[in-house]
């Protein structure tokens, strides 16, 4: 029996439109949980993301009977990012799981993930099928391979050494939940939680995790990830990490054909030399001269290397101007989260079953619902 000495866990888990599968994936979760109360205390956070099926009313039902159950309901589907902060908010555990429904990812995720958090003194633990150790069974060729292609560029442009950014799968600190302020509304909240992470140095780690989708052809639902918008908020995540980097590089790639046109042009300039008539007096203008014979013969090397010249330029002073602005993102986020931890450290204390109300939208949201 778990005991108010042992870490209370959250376990958070959005819902959209899975009344299929809902009762049978909170009785593996209940199950699960009931065999780590020698270890730890728990509670299960369902957010009905604005279902238009019977999801709520189900996940309602369930609760009443399992205490450790609870439901808050968008009233209309607000996406991932906003269910994912509303559980973060209603979460009350030293430590916060967020599972995904249709368990692709197995229960016994859980254990490992706040297995690795503890051992480690980790910020975050990330189940990652990507990594060497993971395993991805049954998963659609074209969503695998957009997904990979994803999470690769990803690791190019942020430098960090994690394999997955867009999985969703994950244990957290509390605390370090709290210290965030977090902004997207869509998939790409977790890319953005990494990215924040990154900026103020958290410990975060991955753990080998299997994707397994075997059945998910049967359950008689539709996935309400959408795939190719998906990636390209990914895609757009992974520009954030470190913008300065894309417009670097293209302007050294430039740069350098740029001298390797300006290097033909003298290469042969010096070579036309000896064609310019002797009659002509000087240095200079015998070398005019030449450079004149050189651009009649090959205008285009010209035009190419001053041209590419300049949009290098371009390109590296936006690259510097973007690695100054990213500098001062860094700085003022790290004040930002230091004046937060400061706010919430001034709180009063509330009871352990205090509850915010969050069934309500968040303030300044724009309610766009699912067509």
């Amino acid at each position: 029996m778990a005991t108010l000495k042992h870490p209370l866990v959250s376990i958070i888990t959005p819902a959209y439109n899975e009344a299929e599968i809902i009762i049978n994936s909170l009785q593996r979760l209940c199950y699960y949980m009931g065999t780590l109360e020698s270890r730890y205390r728990w509670e299960i956070i369902v957010i009905n993301d604005g279902s238009k099926d019977q999801t709520g009313e189900l996940a309602e039902a369930f609760a009443m009977t399992n205490p450790n159950v609870m439901v808050t309901h968008h009233p209309v589907n607000l996406n991932l990012g906003r269910a994912l902060q509303t559980g973060f908010k209603a979460a009350k555990g030293d430590y916060v799981v967020v599972m995904d429904l249709d368990l692709t990812y197995s229960e016994d995720h859980i254990e490992r993930l706040l297995e690795k958090l503890v051992a480690e003194k980790a910020d975050m633990v990330i189940a990652s099928p990507y990594m060497k150790g993971g395993k991805n069974t049954a998963v659609p060729r074209f969503r695998l391979l957009l997904s990979k292609t994803v999470n690769r560029l990803m690791r190019l442009s942020s430098g960090a050494n994690i394999y997955t950014f867009t999985g969703m799968v994950r244990a957290y600190r509390k605390s370090f939940l709290d210290s965030l302020n977090l902004k997207s509304g869509t998939y790409s909240i977790n890319p953005e939680i990494i990215h924040k992470a990154i900026v103020l140095r958290a410990r975060i780690i991955e753990i080998p995790a299997h994707l397994d989708w075997s059945g998910q052809e049967n359950v008689g639902r539709t996935s309400s990830i959408r795939v190719l918008k998906g990636i390209f908020l990914g895609l757009m995540q992974g520009f954030i990490f470190r913008p300065y980097a894309l417009f670097l590089s293209i302007g050294a790639g430039l740069l350098l054909v740029s001298l390797y046109m300006i290097g033909w042009i003298f290469i042969h300039t010096f070579g036309a030399l000896p064609e310019v008539a002797s009659e002509i007096a000087g240095f200079e203008s015998r070398f005019g001269e030449a450079i004149g014979i050189v651009y009649r013969e090959r205008a285009h090397a010209f035009i190419v290397g001053g041209i590419s010249f300049i949009v290098a330029l371009q390109f590296m002073g936006i690259g510097l101007l973007s690695l100054q602005s990213k500098r001062y993102f860094d700085e003022l986020f790290h004040i930002n989260t230091t004046l937060r931890k400061g706010q919430l450290s001034s709180r009063p204390n509330l009871p352990s079953n205090f509850r915010t109300d969050m069934t309500q939208p968040l303030p300044n949201v724009e309610l766009n619902p699912v067509q």
